[in-house]
């Protein structure tokens, strides 16, 4: 599959890298020439320009590819970049920030097929909105649900358990997971968590507690 990402900061380097190491194609663009140069060192090609502009998609081959990733700071170019690759037909996924609100989520969402909140859960939401997975981690949200990210601590009754062993309440799901130091990407059943891995947990808030009881060590 091809894909255009708009924007090789932390997440759009990281996802450029996994869809890659997956056997996909990808294209980078970025109006900074220093990240379009580390881009190109990491082995990808490259456009230096601006993500909105039509012109510098189609460079990019947006005209030809199957998704389009809009993953700058940029929500104003990053919502550009998904109308374009709307227009050609892509699967456009596009990038709001912890500064996210309620009234923005609604004024984007209905035109994108995805929206994805990176700073909880990295390129593995990313990867998976772009070739067309369940992973819209904003739209799962609602008043009574929390997204959390935890340690798995020594001591905690989670280590050494598959993720599918885990007891965890019907409601909640861990939606990512990450080894020290890694990356958090999406997990297997059969996952064996360690100490020191970390998981992004998704459940409602009145269940918070179970949660942690399960995954954290008990409090002395």
């Amino acid at each position: 599959m091809r894909f255009v990402i708009v924007g090789y900061g932390r997440v759009g380097s990281r996802t450029a890298q996994i869809l890659t190491e997956e056997g996909h194609e990808v294209t980078v663009v970025d109006n900074d020439p220093d990240r379009t140069d580390r881009a190109s060192d990491a082995g990808f090609r490259t456009v230096d320009g601006d993500g909105a502009e039509e012109s510098v998609l189609l460079e990019a081959g947006i005209d030809e590819a199957d998704a389009v990733g809009a993953f700058s700071p940029d929500l104003n170019a990053n919502f550009a970049a998904c109308m374009v690759g709307k227009h050609y037909g892509c699967r456009t996924v596009l990038r709001i920030d912890e500064d996210y609100r309620e009234d923005i989520y609604e004024k984007y969402a209905e035109d994108v097929d995805d929206i994805i909140y990176p700073e909880r859960l990295g390129a593995a939401g990313a990867k998976t909105a772009m070739l067309g997975g369940d992973f819209n981690v904003v739209a799962d949200l609602a008043e009574n649900l929390q997204l959390t990210v935890l340690e798995i601590r020594d001591g905690s009754p989670a280590v050494g358990k598959r993720m599918s062993e885990l007891d965890l309440p019907d409601s909640a799901r861990i939606y990512a997971h990450g080894r020290t130091r890694e990356s958090l990407t999406i997990p297997l059943p059969g996952t064996t968590l360690e100490a020191g891995d970390e998981v992004a947990v998704i459940a409602e808030t009145d269940r918070a507690a179970e949660v942690r009881s399960v995954l954290l060590p008990a409090q002395t």
